[in-house]
Protein backbone atom coordinates (compact mmCIF):
# COMPACT_ATOMS: atom_id res chain seq x y z
CA UNK A 1 0.00 0.00 0.00
CA UNK A 2 2.55 2.70 -1.33
CA UNK A 3 0.10 5.65 -0.70
CA UNK A 4 -0.75 4.72 2.90
CA UNK A 5 1.53 5.24 5.61
CA UNK A 6 0.70 6.22 9.46
CA UNK A 7 -2.95 5.73 9.26
CA UNK A 8 -3.48 7.95 6.65
CA UNK A 9 -4.05 8.14 2.68
CA UNK A 10 -2.09 10.49 0.31
CA UNK A 11 -3.25 10.81 -3.01
CA UNK A 12 0.70 11.19 -4.52
CA UNK A 13 -0.03 11.25 -8.24
CA UNK A 14 2.48 13.01 -10.84
CA UNK A 15 -0.79 14.59 -12.47
CA UNK A 16 -1.48 16.67 -9.69
CA UNK A 17 1.74 18.57 -9.54
CA UNK A 18 3.39 18.44 -6.40
CA UNK A 19 -0.02 18.54 -4.08
CA UNK A 20 -1.92 15.96 -2.23
CA UNK A 21 -5.21 15.32 -0.75
CA UNK A 22 -4.89 13.15 1.92
CA UNK A 23 -7.58 11.53 4.47
CA UNK A 24 -7.17 9.84 7.88
CA UNK A 25 -8.12 5.98 7.51
CA UNK A 26 -10.36 4.66 9.71
CA UNK A 27 -10.48 1.11 8.43
CA UNK A 28 -8.94 -0.32 5.26
CA UNK A 29 -12.29 -2.36 3.88
CA UNK A 30 -10.82 -3.68 0.94
CA UNK A 31 -7.47 -3.84 -1.64
CA UNK A 32 -6.57 -5.95 -4.03
CA UNK A 33 -5.50 -5.37 -8.10
CA UNK A 34 -8.36 -6.67 -10.30
CA UNK A 35 -7.22 -7.23 -14.28
CA UNK A 36 -7.10 -3.79 -14.70
CA UNK A 37 -6.13 -1.31 -11.76
CA UNK A 38 -5.56 -1.17 -7.90
CA UNK A 39 -8.93 -0.89 -6.70
CA UNK A 40 -8.40 0.65 -2.61
CA UNK A 41 -11.74 1.04 -0.17
CA UNK A 42 -11.23 2.81 3.31
CA UNK A 43 -13.79 4.05 5.89
CA UNK A 44 -12.42 7.68 6.41
CA UNK A 45 -12.36 9.64 9.90
CA UNK A 46 -14.10 12.56 8.25
CA UNK A 47 -15.85 11.91 4.79
CA UNK A 48 -17.08 8.27 4.80
CA UNK A 49 -16.06 5.89 2.70
CA UNK A 50 -13.60 6.24 -0.25
CA UNK A 51 -12.90 4.80 -3.42
CA UNK A 52 -9.54 4.86 -4.89
CA UNK A 53 -8.37 3.93 -8.45
CA UNK A 54 -4.70 3.63 -9.21
CA UNK A 55 -4.10 5.55 -6.01
CA UNK A 56 -6.66 8.03 -7.84
CA UNK A 57 -10.00 8.96 -5.49
CA UNK A 58 -12.94 8.69 -7.40
CA UNK A 59 -15.79 9.69 -4.75
CA UNK A 60 -16.21 10.00 -1.22
CA UNK A 61 -19.58 9.46 1.09
CA UNK A 62 -19.44 12.67 1.69
CA UNK A 63 -19.39 14.96 -1.92
CA UNK A 64 -19.97 12.67 -4.46
CA UNK A 65 -23.67 13.90 -5.05
CA UNK A 66 -21.88 16.90 -6.23
CA UNK A 67 -20.34 15.00 -9.45
CA UNK A 68 -23.07 12.67 -9.55
CA UNK A 69 -25.98 15.43 -10.21
CA UNK A 70 -24.07 17.66 -12.46
CA UNK A 71 -22.95 14.94 -14.71
CA UNK A 72 -25.97 13.62 -14.86
CA UNK A 73 -28.61 16.17 -14.81
CA UNK A 74 -26.31 18.92 -17.05
CA UNK A 75 -26.80 16.92 -19.89
CA UNK A 76 -30.39 15.42 -19.84
CA UNK A 77 -32.13 18.31 -19.44
CA UNK A 78 -30.51 19.72 -21.88
CA UNK A 79 -32.44 17.15 -24.43
CA UNK A 80 -36.42 17.35 -25.16
CA UNK A 81 -37.22 13.80 -23.93
CA UNK A 82 -34.32 12.19 -23.07
CA UNK A 83 -35.26 7.97 -23.03
CA UNK A 84 -32.52 6.05 -24.46
CA UNK A 85 -28.86 6.71 -22.36
CA UNK A 86 -25.83 5.31 -22.34
CA UNK A 87 -23.10 5.32 -19.63
CA UNK A 88 -19.46 4.41 -19.79
CA UNK A 89 -18.11 3.91 -16.80
CA UNK A 90 -19.50 4.97 -13.79
CA UNK A 91 -19.00 1.73 -12.03
CA UNK A 92 -19.26 3.22 -8.06
CA UNK A 93 -23.20 3.40 -9.54
CA UNK A 94 -23.65 7.04 -8.42
CA UNK A 95 -24.63 8.11 -12.61
CA UNK A 96 -27.24 5.14 -12.76
CA UNK A 97 -28.62 6.34 -9.41
CA UNK A 98 -29.34 9.81 -10.86
CA UNK A 99 -30.17 8.53 -14.21
CA UNK A 100 -32.99 6.44 -12.69
CA UNK A 101 -34.35 9.21 -11.14
CA UNK A 102 -35.27 11.36 -14.53
CA UNK A 103 -38.73 10.57 -15.54
CA UNK A 104 -38.57 10.22 -19.09
CA UNK A 105 -35.13 8.05 -18.91
CA UNK A 106 -36.70 4.67 -20.00
CA UNK A 107 -33.74 3.01 -20.49
CA UNK A 108 -30.30 2.98 -19.23
CA UNK A 109 -27.07 0.68 -20.67
CA UNK A 110 -23.98 1.23 -19.06
CA UNK A 111 -20.48 -0.44 -20.00
CA UNK A 112 -18.04 -0.99 -17.46
CA UNK A 113 -14.60 -2.48 -18.37
CA UNK A 114 -13.74 -3.57 -14.88
CA UNK A 115 -16.88 -5.76 -13.13
CA UNK A 116 -14.63 -6.04 -10.01
CA UNK A 117 -15.66 -2.06 -9.80
CA UNK A 118 -19.23 -2.57 -9.79
CA UNK A 119 -19.03 -5.74 -7.17
CA UNK A 120 -16.93 -3.52 -4.75
CA UNK A 121 -19.41 -0.87 -5.02
CA UNK A 122 -22.18 -2.81 -4.45
CA UNK A 123 -20.50 -4.03 -1.36
CA UNK A 124 -18.98 -0.56 0.42
CA UNK A 125 -20.59 2.03 -1.39
CA UNK A 126 -24.24 1.75 -0.91
CA UNK A 127 -25.37 5.42 -1.25
CA UNK A 128 -23.99 5.20 -4.81
CA UNK A 129 -24.79 1.86 -5.66
CA UNK A 130 -27.88 1.59 -4.77
CA UNK A 131 -29.05 2.74 -9.00
CA UNK A 132 -28.18 -0.84 -9.48
CA UNK A 133 -31.34 -2.21 -8.26
CA UNK A 134 -33.05 0.04 -11.59
CA UNK A 135 -35.35 -1.70 -13.77
CA UNK A 136 -34.39 0.27 -16.34
CA UNK A 137 -30.42 -0.08 -16.04
CA UNK A 138 -29.00 -2.89 -17.99
CA UNK A 139 -25.07 -3.39 -17.26
CA UNK A 140 -22.37 -4.90 -19.92
CA UNK A 141 -19.16 -5.52 -18.73
CA UNK A 142 -16.51 -4.66 -21.40
CA UNK A 143 -15.08 -2.06 -24.00
CA UNK A 144 -17.51 0.87 -24.13
CA UNK A 145 -15.55 1.46 -27.49
CA UNK A 146 -16.31 -2.04 -28.78
CA UNK A 147 -20.06 -1.70 -27.55
CA UNK A 148 -20.14 1.21 -29.67
CA UNK A 149 -19.45 -0.10 -32.90
CA UNK A 150 -22.30 -2.58 -32.96
CA UNK A 151 -24.75 0.26 -31.31
CA UNK A 152 -24.94 3.37 -33.80
CA UNK A 153 -27.86 5.18 -33.77
CA UNK A 154 -29.52 4.31 -30.65
CA UNK A 155 -28.52 6.91 -27.79
CA UNK A 156 -30.82 10.24 -26.87
CA UNK A 157 -27.83 11.00 -24.51
CA UNK A 158 -24.19 9.29 -23.76
CA UNK A 159 -22.55 10.02 -20.41
CA UNK A 160 -19.17 9.15 -19.52
CA UNK A 161 -17.93 8.62 -16.35
CA UNK A 162 -14.35 7.78 -16.54
CA UNK A 163 -11.29 8.34 -13.72
CA UNK A 164 -8.29 9.98 -15.31
CA UNK A 165 -6.63 9.69 -18.75
CA UNK A 166 -4.47 6.85 -17.27
CA UNK A 167 -4.78 3.22 -17.45
CA UNK A 168 -7.80 1.31 -18.35
CA UNK A 169 -9.22 5.15 -18.87
CA UNK A 170 -6.71 7.10 -21.13
CA UNK A 171 -8.53 6.13 -24.72
CA UNK A 172 -11.81 7.77 -23.43
CA UNK A 173 -10.02 11.32 -23.75
CA UNK A 174 -8.96 10.89 -27.12
CA UNK A 175 -11.04 12.05 -30.53
CA UNK A 176 -11.24 8.25 -32.11
CA UNK A 177 -13.49 8.17 -28.59
CA UNK A 178 -15.64 10.86 -29.07
CA UNK A 179 -16.05 9.61 -32.84
CA UNK A 180 -17.77 6.32 -31.91
CA UNK A 181 -19.99 8.41 -29.59
CA UNK A 182 -21.19 10.47 -32.22
CA UNK A 183 -22.14 7.73 -34.37
CA UNK A 184 -23.46 6.35 -31.41
CA UNK A 185 -25.73 9.25 -30.53
CA UNK A 186 -29.18 9.87 -32.35
CA UNK A 187 -29.25 12.48 -34.86
CA UNK A 188 -30.20 14.75 -32.24
CA UNK A 189 -28.27 13.30 -29.64
CA UNK A 190 -25.83 14.87 -27.13
CA UNK A 191 -23.19 13.66 -24.68
CA UNK A 192 -21.19 14.57 -21.32
CA UNK A 193 -18.01 13.73 -20.31
CA UNK A 194 -15.53 13.91 -17.41
CA UNK A 195 -13.18 17.17 -18.60
CA UNK A 196 -10.71 16.92 -16.03
CA UNK A 197 -9.49 20.09 -13.96
CA UNK A 198 -8.56 23.67 -15.87
CA UNK A 199 -6.25 24.04 -12.98
CA UNK A 200 -4.19 21.40 -14.00
CA UNK A 201 -4.89 20.43 -17.25
CA UNK A 202 -5.38 23.56 -19.56
CA UNK A 203 -3.74 22.11 -22.38
CA UNK A 204 -5.50 18.83 -22.30
CA UNK A 205 -8.97 20.34 -22.33
CA UNK A 206 -7.49 23.42 -24.97
CA UNK A 207 -7.11 19.71 -27.22
CA UNK A 208 -10.00 17.76 -26.62
CA UNK A 209 -11.96 21.03 -27.28
CA UNK A 210 -10.53 21.57 -30.49
CA UNK A 211 -10.70 17.79 -32.19
CA UNK A 212 -14.62 18.14 -30.30
CA UNK A 213 -15.37 21.25 -32.82
CA UNK A 214 -14.57 19.69 -35.61
CA UNK A 215 -17.04 16.71 -34.84
CA UNK A 216 -19.98 18.42 -33.35
CA UNK A 217 -21.96 21.80 -34.01
CA UNK A 218 -22.21 22.52 -30.57
CA UNK A 219 -19.14 22.43 -27.70
CA UNK A 220 -19.44 23.39 -24.28
CA UNK A 221 -17.28 23.01 -21.05
CA UNK A 222 -19.06 23.48 -17.62
CA UNK A 223 -17.31 22.51 -14.08
CA UNK A 224 -18.37 22.13 -10.32
CA UNK A 225 -16.77 22.28 -7.17
CA UNK A 226 -15.77 18.38 -5.95
CA UNK A 227 -13.99 19.08 -2.59
CA UNK A 228 -12.13 16.01 -2.92
CA UNK A 229 -11.07 16.02 -6.29
CA UNK A 230 -7.19 18.13 -7.15
CA UNK A 231 -7.90 21.35 -6.70
CA UNK A 232 -11.26 20.83 -5.71
CA UNK A 233 -12.48 21.15 -9.14
CA UNK A 234 -13.80 18.73 -12.27
CA UNK A 235 -15.05 20.09 -15.90
CA UNK A 236 -17.52 18.66 -17.94
CA UNK A 237 -17.07 18.84 -21.56
CA UNK A 238 -20.64 18.71 -23.80
CA UNK A 239 -21.08 18.24 -27.33
CA UNK A 240 -24.57 18.06 -29.47
CA UNK A 241 -25.60 16.79 -32.60
CA UNK A 242 -28.40 19.45 -32.50
CA UNK A 243 -27.07 22.60 -34.06
CA UNK A 244 -30.10 24.52 -32.10
CA UNK A 245 -28.71 23.41 -28.46
CA UNK A 246 -27.73 25.48 -25.98
CA UNK A 247 -26.73 23.63 -22.63
CA UNK A 248 -26.68 26.80 -20.36
CA UNK A 249 -30.47 26.69 -21.28
CA UNK A 250 -32.23 23.48 -20.21
CA UNK A 251 -35.43 22.73 -22.47
CA UNK A 252 -36.74 20.82 -19.78
CA UNK A 253 -37.14 21.46 -16.12
CA UNK A 254 -37.05 18.91 -13.57
CA UNK A 255 -39.76 18.84 -11.32
CA UNK A 256 -39.97 20.89 -8.31
CA UNK A 257 -40.41 18.48 -5.90
CA UNK A 258 -37.14 16.62 -7.40
CA UNK A 259 -34.93 19.18 -7.08
CA UNK A 260 -35.89 19.86 -3.80
CA UNK A 261 -34.55 16.34 -2.93
CA UNK A 262 -31.43 16.80 -4.55
CA UNK A 263 -27.86 18.07 -2.43
CA UNK A 264 -25.98 20.23 -4.97
CA UNK A 265 -28.37 20.63 -8.67
CA UNK A 266 -30.59 23.56 -9.01
CA UNK A 267 -31.32 26.30 -11.67
CA UNK A 268 -29.15 28.36 -10.32
CA UNK A 269 -25.95 25.81 -9.97
CA UNK A 270 -26.69 25.10 -13.29
CA UNK A 271 -26.63 28.47 -14.99
CA UNK A 272 -23.19 29.28 -12.60
CA UNK A 273 -21.43 26.26 -13.60
CA UNK A 274 -20.86 27.92 -17.75
CA UNK A 275 -19.82 31.34 -16.12
CA UNK A 276 -15.69 30.51 -17.03
CA UNK A 277 -13.15 32.01 -15.31
CA UNK A 278 -10.96 34.52 -17.76
CA UNK A 279 -8.06 31.96 -18.12
CA UNK A 280 -10.38 29.00 -18.82
CA UNK A 281 -12.38 31.08 -21.45
CA UNK A 282 -8.97 32.16 -23.16
CA UNK A 283 -8.05 27.81 -22.90
CA UNK A 284 -11.35 27.08 -24.73
CA UNK A 285 -11.67 30.07 -27.16
CA UNK A 286 -8.16 29.79 -28.54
Amino acid sequence: MAFIKDGWFSEINDLWYGQAMSFEIKEILYHKRSQFQDILVFKSKSHGNVLVLDGCIQCTDRDEFTYQEMITYLPLSSHPCPKKVLVIGAGDGGVIREIAKHPSVESIVQCEIDEEVVNVSKKFLPILSCGYSSPKHTLHIGCGKEFMKKHQGEFDVIITDSSDPIGPAASLFEKEYYQLMKFALKPDGLLCSQGECPWLDAAFINNMMKFCNQLFPVVQYAYTNVPTYPCGQIGFLMCSSNPNTSFENPVQQLPYEQITQMHFYNPDVRRQCFALPQFVRKVIES
